[in-house]
């Protein structure tokens, strides 16, 4: 669903461009209360693992295709500010090192992609999980059902978006329609990944689905012949560092996979949006990217001509880009958690002297 420029004017891709800007902001500051120093690496991979599924397109009906938006997986994962962080530098460096979406477009990418699904997925997912029995299971079905809902949710906030500052003339009526039909398919895709995701991360560390935590069932005590609950521990003993490097090894190699390998198998049939645009005529004013000539546009490796390599090194690539940038961008967030925890502290020392 990356819009390119041109779809939507200026004046509504710059309001988009703050609004997206304004939750990026409010996303660091609630983050750091999401992250610590053994989840900010986590969160880098979260990052480099949706860039590289959304390379796997997948067939839907019609000669459409459809990609993981990756909201509701991140969201669910890191936590709500976190995911829309780890989302956003997805798109950013899609935006700047493959041509995929365009720049001006940026904010409107990561409002309907980003913010979107990860306001509607997550508060979804706390619901579900909360009315329904505290299992692994339990946690697997909310995942799956906030995902389905995120796809065609974000479909109607790019439809709100053109029907304000679209570029074309053309009903938006039947663009809506469209889009949300179109959308709900693509939707079970999201839905399908994102659960296959934390229902493996649950499996082997439900410590660390930030949706997940407090969760568990409460253990129950013996006392005079009948059971009643045990006190709550002080927290989760934390994992050794051993174990959590092994995931984020595992996590880091299955993103290689996917993006060097799995990809070159991906649907070459249009995304969603690009069918809708192309079938409604809402791509008529599309530009053409700002660098459309770059060394890694397309996913290609620019003057590379076996196919398959070209597809690989460029996923490889932007794995490897896009987890040294969440990481750097999660380090800072844990900084400023630490900062701000320092200056607490020394204001309620000298308070007290």
């Amino acid at each position: 669903m990356h819009a390119p420029d041109g779809f939507i004017d200026v004046p509504v891709s710059a309001a988009a461009g703050v609004l997206a800007a304004g939750a990026i902001a409010v996303s660091l500051r609630g983050a750091r209360r999401e992250l610590d120093e053994r989840t900010a690496p986590l969160a880098g991979l979260v990052a480099a693992f949706v860039f590289a599924a959304q390379m796997l397109n997948f067939p839907v009906a019609g000669g459409t295709s459809g990609h993981l938006l990756g909201g509701a997986l991140a969201a669910i994962l890191v936590g709500p500010y976190t995911g829309i962080l780890c989302v956003s530098v997805v798109l950013l460096m899609q935006a700047v090192l493959f041509a995929d979406g365009g720049l001006t477009a940026l904010g409107v990418n990561i409002t309907t992609m980003a913010i979107t699904t990860a306001v509607v997925a997550y508060p979804l997912f706390r619901g579900l999980v909360t009315v329904l029995p505290r299992t692994r299971r339990s946690v697997t079905v909310a995942s799956f059902v906030a995902a389905l809902v995120s796809v065609p949710a974000s479909a109607v906030v790019f439809t709100l978006l053109y029907a304000i500052g679209g570029t074309t003339d053309v009903s938006i009526g039947k663009v809506a329609a469209a889009m949300v039909g179109v959308h709900l398919l693509i939707g079970l895709g999201e839905a399908v990944i994102t659960a296959l995701t934390v229902g493996a991360v649950v499996a082997v560390r439900p410590d660390l689905v930030h949706g997940a935590r407090g969760l568990r069932p409460k253990l129950k005590l013996r006392v005079d012949g009948e059971l009643v609950d045990a006190p709550d521990a002080p927290g989760p003993a934390p994992a050794p560092a051993r174990s959590r490097r092994k995931v984020w090894v595992t996590g880091l190699v299955t993103s290689l996979v996917l993006a060097g390998f799995v990809s070159f198998y991906a649907s070459a049939d249009p995304d969603g949006l690009e069918k809708v645009a192309g079938d409604h005529g809402i791509d008529k004013k599309a530009e053409e990217h700002t660098i459309a000539d770059s060394p890694l546009a397309d996913y290609g490796v620019k003057d590379v001509d076996n196919a398959r390599l070209s597809g690989a090194l460029a996923g490889v690539t932007g794995v490897g880009v896009t987890v040294v940038a969440g990481t750097a961008v999660f380090w800072v967030v844990v900084r400023g958690r630490r900062t701000d925890r320092d200056a607490d502290t020394t204001t309620h020392d000298d308070s007290n002297v």
